[in-house]
């Protein structure tokens, strides 16, 4: 089996720590989001090849799978962000067998060896919302076969949006619905895989829809700490080695060896960066990176890239890398 990555895309919403990391290498839990992904598609065993569609800052991409992961990989530049029709279509040259399609800026809780036996020309994975006018929503037949997606619907026809995970069996019908969808008016400026499914079924393909247990974004602020909070919750949580005087933790949180805590308290839902240190502060839902200090302040929902000084604060804060903010007591 192969595996196609695209993350080529600037990360927007979560700025200003996008503008120096890939959304997918930002971290929760002490972890990028991409590697708490790719576990999962490692495990399988089966995979032959991983074709990642980069963009945005891609040295930084091809940097970290290099030194992560010991698989066959190519890296390929989406030059122009055209959408995810566009983004799969690079990959072409290298797909010659089924293939699994992995957007990796959230993480799930799915089982993805259920591909060894499927008869299906291909799977989608969705995870049931009651917010489902904000998601591409996917509609089944009564055996649990697609039938269509719709983006952003205003009426319940469906609550199961699409979580950007899916496995294509028929890897030849797929690419000539690309081919299809890259030769329509393209929408709002980019051509969307979605529609290449969807010529798929309109010319007789039988694609699986299966509910994940979990999904869990980390595409904007306030999704990723929430999503810092769940891996947390799930394992991931860490105290460390030794703890200053006056410290107090309250759980969960995951803190790196050799990160200064004094007369602080820290938690829940807190994760800090080796090197940082704090002192005479509170923490609370915040993300904090490397060789941060933290010092008189109280800190919550906040995101915090490396080497960030922060003096006298009382609030939440959105701030990157290399970033100092004082204020006056």
């Amino acid at each position: 089996m192969k595996v196609i990555i695209p993350l080529a895309g600037k990360g927007t919403r979560l700025r200003p720590h996008t503008y120096v990391v890939p959304k997918p290498m930002l971290k929760v839990a002490g972890r990028p989001v991409m590697s708490y992904v790719m576990d999962d598609v490692l495990k399988l065993g089966s995979v032959e090849q991983v074709v990642y569609i980069t963009g945005h800052l891609k040295d930084k991409v091809e940097s970290y799978v290099k030194h992560s992961y010991n698989i066959p990989s190519v890296f390929i530049e989406q030059q122009v962000q055209d959408g995810t029709a566009g983004a799969v279509a690079l990959a072409r040259a290298y797909v010659d067998q089924p293939v699994l399609i992995v957007f990796v800026d959230t993480i799930f809780d799915a089982d993805l060896s259920i591909v060894k036996d499927s008869d299906a020309d291909g799977i989608i994975w969705t995870k049931e919302v009651e917010d489902y006018q904000r998601f591409g929503v996917v509609v089944t037949d009564a055996d649990g076969f697609m039938t269509k997606i719709v983006e952003k619907p205003t009426t319940p026809i469906s609550k199961r949006a699409n979580i950007g995970l899916y496995y294509i069996k028929n890897w030849q019908l797929l690419y000539e619905g690309i081919d299809h969808v890259l030769k329509q008016p393209p929408n709002k400026g980019e051509w969307y895989l979605t529609d290449a499914f969807q010529y798929m079924i309109d010319n007789g393909a039988r694609i699986q829809v299966v509910d994940v247990k979990g999904w869990y974004d980390a595409g904007q602020l306030e999704t990723l700490l929430d999503t810092n909070r769940v891996m947390l919750e799930k394992g991931r949580a860490r105290r460390p080695a030794q703890l200053g005087a006056g410290a107090t933790i309250i759980e969960p949180v995951y803190i790196e060896d050799g990160v200064t805590i004094e007369h602080a308290t820290v938690g829940p839902n807190v994760s800090i960066g080796t090197g940082s240190t704090v002192r005479n502060a509170s923490l609370r839902d915040a993300v904090i990176g490397d060789r941060c200090e933290i010092v008189d302040a109280t800190l919550h929902q906040s995101l915090l890239g490396d080497h960030v000084l922060v003096h006298g604060v009382k609030g939440s804060l959105n701030v990157g890398d290399n970033s100092e903010i004082r204020c006056a007591l």
